[in-house]
């Protein structure tokens, strides 16, 4: 078993024991980051794209806990460049940790950094640890290959964006769900400014008669899988 907390936008800490693995740690700058969000203790770090929304406060925690980030070649070398410590990968690759094993997936998005240089290839992770299989799922926009990674594994839950705008929104996750076949879902990517803001009716009644779990988790919420 694993707990997730969602810490705001798209980050989120998997614990499972004394491990801690944090995605996408938008933090310091997060309107929506809960109080709990000063409290992480990563293992590990995992960066989907170099979006300042997800690559966040890698390097700081990075250094600060002496704990590597896994992500896409140039935002590992960047983030190299700061002293951080970076395991670069690249889509189809497999990572494998005495606590966790991370495989690369893709997503259909941009990326780039704050100064507008290329940031590589957006991605997802496929995460097993504790016992259980986490989709997350970044930002990306809906697209068939998403069944491939439900052939891929069996999936306890899927963490996927539904704000529309810059991501797929409210329909287009409930079809990702169909292609992943995932338990349960967490949405994610929504809220944190308006125009990416989401009527929770229309994403519970959106999800009512589907086959799997829908868990909206407020900002600090944790959910046992």
């Amino acid at each position: 078993m694993i707990e997730i907390e969602y810490l705001g936008h798209s980050a989120f800490a998997f614990r499972d024991g004394e491990k801690e693995v944090l995605v996408d740690p938008f933090l310091s700058d997060n309107p929506k980051a809960p109080p709990s969000a000063s409290d992480v203790r990563p293992d590990l770090i995992l960066v989907t794209h170099a979006h300042q929304d997800h690559l966040g406060d890698a390097s700081d925690l990075s250094k600060r806990f002496g704990c590597p980030v896994i992500s896409m070649f140039e935002v590992a070398a960047h983030l190299e460049k700061q002293g951080a410590s970076a395991i670069s990968v690249n889509v189809g690759g497999e990572i494998e940790l005495p606590f966790c094993i991370v495989k690369v997936f893709p997503a259909v998005h941009s990326s780039s950094f704050e100064d507008g240089r290329y940031g590589g290839t957006a991605c997802s992770f496929l995460i097993r640890m504790g016992g259980r299989t986490i989709f997350h799922a970044g930002d990306t926009a809906l697209f068939g290959d998403l069944s491939m990674v439900g052939d891929d594994a069996d999936i306890d839950a899927a963490l996927l964006p539904v704000g529309g705008k810059f991501t797929m929104g409210i329909l287009d996750a409930v079809k990702a769900m169909r292609l992943l076949r995932a338990r349960a879902m967490v949405p994610m990517h929504y809220d944190t400014w308006e125009d990416i803001a989401v009527d929770r009716r229309e994403l519970i009644s959106a999800c009512e008669r589907e086959p799997f779990d829908l868990n909206v988790l407020a900002p600090g919420d944790r959910l046992a899988v």
